[in-house]
């Protein structure tokens, strides 16, 4: 089971020495990738007083894509993930373009994990729409796959027009895993038809594993074998006491994850080298 890190962007301030000095010490403590969430406007709450998304405006977020160019030249072996980028507010092809431009920049370290969010706020100042963002994004994801194999492309879909047009450069490989956030049972056939892996940050209870089996259900269907889907839950030390930590991550092996995540932010540190030290804590406890 391959682990990463939860970039604490909520609470790693702006100090981009210090955003290299936290990415460089993950990497040499040895975990295997780095993992970023995505929020490009958070709600000013002073005028909505019945506000109760877990972000705001108060709410720090990087953007990834531009935090990950930067560390692209700032390590060497981990493996740049999003979880997740918001796929529907935002302008697909451009999407493309930027997870193609990580991939080459980090020599083919990118995994892009998708969702469709949940901040209509979001949506508006994007000017996207946020009722029809679930089935636009399967659209969306053939479109980057399409964008990411080939030079040039002719593509007509019930959003998205290109004649004769690509990216340059293309990824490495000519691909892009694609990874998809979310619970709703759309999500859940979405990920079984088309995802390369899935994000459940559940704990392994018997509903989480029928919810497994139900994915491996809808891809069997689907024409997919079930074991190609990868499986990556997130261990929230503020959600789980440290007693239970090894049961935890035991509980999701037995459930077949292929990788875990380490959220640190929640637990009331102060800096990133607080969190490098809580990372170095727990991942010598769980012996990984």
């Amino acid at each position: 089971m391959k682990l990463g890190a939860v970039f604490p962007q909520l609470e790693s301030g702006s100090d981009p020495i210090a955003i290299r000095d936290y990415a460089q010490a993950v990497e040499g403590m040895g975990f295997d990738h780095l993992l970023i969430y995505d929020h490009v406007l958070g709600a000013g709450i002073d005028t909505r007083p019945d506000w109760s998304g877990p972000y705001s405006s108060e709410s720090l977020f990087h953007e990834p894509f531009v935090l990950y160019g930067y560390l692209a030249g700032q390590t060497t072996t981990l493996e740049l993930v999003t979880a997740v980028i918001i796929l529907p507010q935002r302008q697909t092809a451009l999407v493309a373009k930027q997870a193609a431009e990580v991939d080459i920049l980090s020599g083919g370290r990118m995994r892009l994990g998708v969702g469709v969010g949940w901040n209509a706020v979001e949506y508006e100042g994007l000017n996207e729409d946020f009722g029809n963002r679930g089935v636009r994004s399967e659209e969306q994801v053939a479109l980057m796959r399409a964008l990411w194999a080939e030079p040039t492309i002719n593509f007509k879909g019930r959003w998205h027009t290109i004649n004769n047009a690509g990216l340059n450069p293309l990824p490495m490989r000519r691909n892009i895993p694609v990874w998809i956030g979310g619970y709703s049972e759309a999500t859940i056939k979405r990920v079984a038809r088309l995802g390369d892996g899935w994000f459940p940050w559940r704990p392994p209870t018997d509903e989480m594993r029928a919810q497994i089996e139900r994915l491996h259900a809808y891809a069997r269907e689907a024409g997919r074998d079930p074991a190609m889907i990868g499986l990556e839950p997130q261990l929230t030390p503020m959600r789980v006491p440290e007693a239970e930590w090894e049961g935890y991550v035991r509980g999701w092996q037995d459930l077949g994850a292929t990788h875990l995540c380490i959220n640190t932010m929640g637990m009331g540190l102060r800096s990133l080298d607080e969190h490098i030290a809580t990372l170095r804590k727990i991942k010598s406890q769980l012996g990984m």
